[in-house]
């Protein structure tokens, strides 16, 4: 009954946040983590501790594998190098310097280093709910960094947790050999799970059954790879990257529209209940401190928020003056942003329930029996360096957009034009010769051709940027018209089931094709 409760009141928590996050204008995770903390007031939740298992295994595949299959592989070519960076280089940084602050605040340098790696890697879910607003390649690196991150935090968990337990050794081969396991059977893992998913997807006919296998390649993806001990992050990044690339030519439409019904839903879900568990999780770790433990805590959770802002600000501008001083091609020129999008950039490193999940799966004992030094204090810094990212840059985030005063990023726009443009272009061309193979006759021909030039127009119409273009204002009243139809139609399917002349079966057949159409117009009159 308890886990029936939980569900109940996670969903109540996420639908509860969201709405507030409307009316306020605040980002969502900011509300959600309040009404976490609230939620570990309730005694039924304040019992409940969220397994680690939960979101490495159940949470994190799915949310990495959507991250990756929406995210662009054109931007991520293009700043291979600053990702790589950001997400190997600085995370194993920002782990170097929490650990000498947690050291100097008096932790033991295994749990310290332990700390740095729970706190080191952003968060993909984060990044995309706080900072959805930034230019496209602002954003696809935060997003292909946080994606990739947190392999190498989770290799650097290992290592610290194993030498505190006392079950690894450290040495620079055994180190090496770790890394490259966790990157190159992670890709590889990643690059067979996606042909699998080809092959299968190419077989398949029954849209349900695609998007099984859809569900599925995710947590094949890192069980593999962990079962190898290599990266099931990387894994899963890989095989959803791959997929990106392939399904638009490979996927049904049937296969692809229910895809595009399941996934946004699924993944909101867990997503704001990820962040509302994360100030549940608060609420268990105070009580496990004692008054004088919770003061060093709190001090402890300034000090390292403030070395990651000051690490990721390091970074960020110091590499960016070495990558200058070395490569002076004209085209890593072009590439070059201001320092106040390099500000932006800075504030954008959120923390979430990565780093959470990572501080939970500290053991609770060591190899000799001994209990593992400092971990209730390990889990309350990661879990209030979490909220105080979330909710202070979260919060600060606006203002400095605002100040940075980056350019407009129209490029989507413009490139989608182009797309629609040349697609009806080319599809006017091909029409003779399709009419001719199909033995199609003139007059569909002609209504068709008609209806492709009227459409053409319209989205000339919309490039040219004039709202009284008379070809928008007729293509609205066109749709208009077709809505309130649609409307008419529908209102009329339903009077006949409650008359009893149609069964609720032919009124869900019909609703569903109204329902398509009424969203494709829509789209249309939105896209205007």
């Amino acid at each position: 009954m308890l886990g029936l409760v939980l569900v109940v009141v996670l969903g109540a928590a996420v639908l509860l946040g969201n709405a507030l996050a409307q009316r306020l204008g605040v980002a969502p995770p900011v509300v959600l983590l309040f009404v976490g903390a609230l939620l570990g007031l309730v005694p039924a939740v304040r019992q409940t501790q969220l397994p680690p298992e939960v979101v490495l295994l159940l949470f994190l595949p799915v949310l990495l594998y959507w991250e990756s299959l929406t995210t662009s592989m054109r931007e991520i070519r293009t700043n291979l190098r600053s990702i790589v960076l950001l997400s190997t280089v600085l995370v194993i940084l920002t782990a170097w310097t929490v650990a000498f602050a947690g050291h100097w605040l008096g932790l033991p340098w295994g749990p310290a280093w332990v700390l740095g790696a729970a706190v080191a890697p952003t968060d993909a879910t984060a990044v995309g709910a706080l900072a959805g607003s930034l230019p496209r390649r602002q954003i696809t690196v935060l997003r292909a960094e946080s994606l990739v991150n947190d392999g190498t935090a989770l290799v650097i968990y290992g290592l610290t947790v194993g030498l505190t337990v006392g079950e690894e050794h450290l040495t620079l081969p055994h180190v090496g050999a770790r890394f490259l396991l966790a990157y190159g059977g992670g890709a590889a893992m990643g690059a067979a799970v996606a042909w699998v998913n080809m092959n299968l997807r190419r077989r398949l006919d029954d849209p349900l059954l695609g998007n099984l296998v859809m569900i599925l390649a995710p947590f094949t993806a890192y069980l593999i790879a962990e079962l190898i001990q290599a990266s099931g992050v990387l894994a899963v990044v890989v095989s959803g990257l791959i997929m990106a690339q392939v399904a638009p030519s490979l996927i049904r439409a049937e296969h692809r529209r229910q895809a595009m019904a399941f996934w946004p839903l699924a993944t909101f879900i867990i997503n704001g209940a990820l962040f509302a568990l994360v100030g549940v999780e608060l609420q268990y770790a105070i009580r496990h401190l004692s008054r004088f433990d919770l003061k060093h805590a709190l001090i402890a959770v300034g000090v390292v928020s403030a070395v990651l802002v000051v690490a990721r600000f390091a970074f960020l501008f110091a590499s960016a003056y070495l990558i200058r001083a070395i490569d002076r091609r004209p085209q890593q020129q072009l590439r070059r942003i201001s320092h106040r999008a390099r500000t932006v950039s800075g504030f954008a490193g959120f923390r979430g329930a990565v780093s959470l999940a990572v501080a939970l799966s500290v053991p609770e004992t060591l190899a000799s029996g001994q209990p593992f030094p400092d971990r209730s204090f390990i889990v309350f810094v990661t879990s209030g360096v979490i909220v105080v990212t979330l909710v202070v840059q979260g919060l600060l985030l606006p203002g400095v957009v605002r100040w940075a005063r980056l350019p407009q990023d129209t490029s989507v726009e413009e490139e989608q034009l182009l797309a629609e443009t040349t697609a009806t272009e080319e599809a006017v061309k091909a029409l003779p010769q399709l009419a001719a193979q199909l033995g199609t006759g003139p007059k569909v021909m002609e209504w068709l051709r008609q209806e492709y030039e009227a459409h053409l127009a319209t989205v000339r119409a919309r490039s040219a940027g004039s709202d009284d273009d008379p070809v928008l204002l007729h293509n609205r009243h066109y749709t208009d018209l077709r809505l309130a139809l649609i409307a008419h139609k529908r209102a009329t399917v339903v009077r006949l089931r409650d008359e009893q002349r149609i069964d609720d079966t032919v009124l869900r057949r019909l609703q569903a094709a109204l329902d398509n159409e009424e969203v494709r117009l829509a789209g249309r009159e939105q896209a205007e």
